[in-house]
């Protein structure tokens, strides 16, 4: 099964990951500056990129918003939660998103957990937005590095999180406690939930701490993607003052 990457970004990156790439197309007549830097990948892999009208791309991915370039991939690069699990050293980070609906907060929370070294993000298979083009795209090619793994029962994922001894921190603005006087010594689970609804009742059930981040006027809550990356690097803030 293939699928499309589009964006100079998400294609660069994939290119520099080592994914398995089928072919590059690239619209006639684009500036060069980053497609010079593509081509450059292209011939280090050995791939030959194609050149197309831009009619040709905006057909293959049926959106105009390819920045001009798509690759043709193999289907995603199936991880399990048990293979990172098994594979962390010292203290892990795993985010875990209860339902983001926008494929766009989806990329930048996965842009956001690259950045801080998480170790992966998990997403229910179902009622979530999953890795498409566009989530790719507003990734930034984050989504080849960092494993983004989809699991059929989000509280089963957490249940087997506790079993492998991470706490789980919840953010919500319902939250006790401020995300400034957490903790997160140790493995660390952040969980957040959807745009419209945050946390599901059971979701935040399991969690251990339901922490929030404390907001000045009269708009109530952050857009999920800033919440994740405003928690993330208190995380690894506190962790650094910790080493």
């Amino acid at each position: 099964m293939s699928a499309h990457l589009i964006g100079v970004h998400a294609v660069t990156e994939a290119l520099r990951a080592g994914r398995d790439i089928h072919r590059v197309i690239i619209a006639r007549g684009r500036k060069s500056g980053p497609t010079d830097v593509i081509v450059e990948e292209c011939r280090r892999r050995g791939i030959t990129p194609r050149f197309e009208s831009r009619e040709s791309l905006d057909r293959l991915v049926q959106t105009e918003k390819h920045q001009g370039v798509v690759a043709v991939v193999s289907g995603g690069r199936a991880q399990t939660l048990e293979q990172v699990l098994d594979n962390i050293a010292g203290a892990g980070l795993i985010v875990v998103l209860d339902g983001v609906q926008d494929p766009h907060n989806l990329g930048a929370v996965v842009r956001s957990a690259h950045a801080a070294g998480a170790d992966a993000v998990v997403i229910p298979e179902r009622r979530s937005a999953g890795i498409t083009e566009v989530a790719a795209k507003a990734s930034a090619g984050a989504v080849e590095y960092i494993p983004v793994i989809s699991v059929k029962n989000i509280n089963h994922a957490l249940d087997q999180l506790k079993k492998n001894r991470f706490w789980l921190y919840g953010l919500d603005e319902r939250g006790s406690q401020s995300y400034l006087e957490a903790d997160y010594a140790g493995n660390v689970g952040l969980v957040l939930g959807s745009e419209g609804n945050g946390l599901h009742r059971l979701t935040a059930e399991k969690c251990d701490f339901l922490v929030r981040i404390p907001i000045a006027g009269p708009i109530a809550s952050l857009n999920v993607s800033v919440a994740a990356g405003v928690a993330l690097f208190e995380i690894i803030r506190r962790r650094g003052q910790s080493d």
